[in-house]
């Protein structure tokens, strides 16, 4: 089991710790609710320091990464992040990730923690034939995540880290860090990437601070609520992009990327499942792989389910066939023995709140 840089001081502050993609990592501190509700309504702080990152480099990283990538990054300028997936070539999804471009030679990818083997070993494998150097940097990458409407000021007033003209997925270089205006919570807030020590001195500062140290526990319940896939379940080597709603991610007008073909057939015909949202008329919770009945018959699952803490309505993801997709569509929800009405509505639960 690996362990980030702030294992000692998720411990020291008494944190639920639970197995993740391999790592030891903390679920919650307080409550997920309580954590929640601080992203919400003030400000807290993530680690995120199990994420992966890989760096490309060299005469052809533009045209390799746009092989990759279902976005399209020619018209990105120094200073940008672009949000997409790699995919298989039919169209299945390798992975989700963040772009940022470094330079005309120098993109940074950001994947997901589950996935870095996967990834890194697809990644070398298509740069065959490119003109590009492929660096694994995820081991030696730390990363904290400031969230919530106060996090500007926290950023500038307790960390000292000048922050307040960058725009929503953009980004600067610093001597000791990269920050970024990202996030994966539906809230204005930043992600600092460094190497250790630093990234642990921000975090003691942070805490001296007050700012509430939050979980993945309520991470997840933020992402959820807000319409954001997490892979594995809105997204998978089964589940497209197309599938889950993110076509606007992949740019089909590109001259070409790894999967087009089979995303713009989906885009074109449409696919036999697609991901949805549910709203349940109970206060009873579905949970990821609960059965989506019609008329008493299987018609899909849950992919990520809670009762919302931020709206109080029971909600879910769901992948279901897609002659069932239509919003209004009345849908079951079976919870153990029970089934549970519910009605097709749209995945974001909950309005987003970035700065443009």
């Amino acid at each position: 089991m690996k362990k980030t840089c702030l294992y000692d001081n998720h411990v020291a502050l008494g944190a639920l710790m639970q197995p993740f993609a391999g790592f030891d990592m903390p679920i919650q501190y307080s409550s997920i609710i309580e954590e929640h509700q601080a992203v919400r309504q003030h400000c807290g702080v993530f680690d995120v320091s199990h994420m992966g990152e890989v760096l490309v480099e060299g005469n052809d990283a533009e045209r390799f990464v746009n092989h990759i990538f279902t976005n399209d990054v020619r018209e990105m300028t120094a200073g940008k992040v672009l949000y997409g997936m790699m995919c298989y070539e039919d169209g299945g999804t390798v992975d989700d990730l963040l772009v940022y471009k470094l330079s005309d030679e120098a993109f940074w990818l950001v994947i997901n923690a589950a996935n870095i083997d996967k990834d890194v070993a697809w990644i070398e494998k298509n740069a065959e034939g490119f003109d590009v150097k492929i660096t694994n940097e995820s081991d030696y990458t730390a990363q904290i995540a400031v969230q919530g409407p106060e996090a500007e000021r926290i950023m500038e007033e307790e960390l000292g880290i000048p922050c307040s003209e960058l725009t929503f997925y953009t980004f600067k270089q610093m001597d000791d860090m990269l920050v970024s205006r990202t996030g994966y919570t539906g809230e204005d807030g930043f992600e600092i990437y460094a190497e250790t020590p630093f990234i642990v001195g921000l975090w003691e500062t942070l805490m001296k601070a007050g700012v509430a140290p939050c979980g993945l526990g309520c991470r997840d319940t933020l992402r959820f609520e807000v319409g954001l896939p997490l892979y594995g379940d809105e997204l998978s080597e089964e589940i497209s992009p197309v599938m889950s709603g993110l076509s606007m991610f992949c740019k089909l007008d590109k001259p070409e990327f790894i999967g087009k073909e089979a995303l713009t057939e989906q885009k074109a015909n449409g696919t036999k499942r697609r991901v949805i949202g549910i709203e349940l008329a109970d206060r009873a919770i579905p949970r990821h792989g609960y059965p989506v009945l019609f008329e008493g018959k299987a018609v899909g699952e849950v992919t990520t389910g809670y009762h919302s803490i931020s709206t109080d309505k029971s909600v879910c993801m769901a992948l279901v066939d897609s002659e069932h997709a239509k919003l209004g569509t009345s849908l079951e929800i079976q919870i153990r023995k029970k089934t549970f009405p519910g009605v097709v509505v749209k995945k974001k639960f909950y309005d987003k709140h970035y700065k443009k």
